[in-house]
């Protein structure tokens, strides 16, 4: 299930980047209790404007897979790059 939900997950873009979230290594974990998924994720910025339209594309994406879902939005470790699969770090550049 935890894979089905990662590839949900890749369908949601960061509109001011441009890249899934998935491949911008902004999902730091998914885990399940029982029928509730458990995301744990990051912004590429505290500043996002967006911040509450991509926790609801998120929401909305784990939903398609699991009855519940519960975002732990964190800032630590702060995102950068490098935690960007290769290819999209390739492109940023």
């Amino acid at each position: 299930m935890i894979d089905k939900i990662y590839n949900e997950l890749s369908k949601v873009v960061d509109p001011e980047i441009g890249f899934d979230i998935v491949s911008l290594g902004l999902i730091y974990d998914v885990k399940m209790q029982e029928d509730k998924a458990i995301v744990t994720m990051t912004l590429s910025t505290k500043s996002c404007p967006l911040h509450e339209l991509i926790l609801e594309w998120v929401q909305n994406a784990v939903q398609n897979v699991a009855k519940e879902c519960e975002i732990n939005l964190v800032w630590e470790p702060a995102w950068d790059i490098s935690m960007a699969k290769e290819e999209v770090r390739n492109q940023l550049r």
